[in-house]
């Protein structure tokens, strides 16, 4: 194996990383993120726990309990405290805010465009939902498929929506 030369032209052992994996340990460089427990106890004193995960993984993996869910498609429109189209839940640029995905990549890059609006105390959930999972902090489950009819569901449950 030749030494191959990284972003910043030095020689490096093993393979170069690709963009996105250089973007990702530059977006991570800039703040501290936080561990599944560190996640709890900052969502517990107040802070917003964000999933953005889309809706087929919330179905097939649950969700936490009492997490704000705001698609990454959108995220910074919602939370952008300037924004017209904020979340209601946003009360300025220094609320403490832990953004997770299912594993923890989709969400770094999300804390650091937060960042980049203003938002100081933006940051991610180490590993996403399945760190949180894995340390045995409270989940729920979804038992109903995406697209699925919530009143049917219900009714097939035996009780109300």
């Amino acid at each position: 194996m030749t030494d191959e030369p990284t972003a910043n032209g030095s020689a490096a052992s093993g393979p170069a990383l690709s963009r996105v994996d250089e973007l990702l340990e530059w977006a991570r460089a800039g703040y501290q993120r936080a561990e599944a427990r560190e996640a709890a106890r900052l969502g517990a004193s107040g802070a917003l726990l964000v999933d953005i995960r889309p809706v087929a993984q919330r179905a097939e993996f649950g969700e936490i309990p009492g997490a704000l869910i705001i698609e990454r498609n959108v995220l910074e429109w919602r939370l952008d405290p300037t924004s017209p189209h904020r979340h209601p839940a946003v009360t300025g640029p220094d609320q403490s805010i832990v953004i997770f995905c299912q594993a923890g990549y989709a969400s770094s890059l999300a804390a650091v465009s937060l960042q980049q609006l203003g938002l100081v105390n933006a940051t991610d959930l180490v590993g996403g939902f399945e760190a949180w999972e894995q340390s045995g902090l409270p989940v729920t489950r979804n038992r109903r498929e995406p697209g699925a009819d919530p009143a049917a569901t219900a009714a097939a449950e035996g009780g109300d929506q």
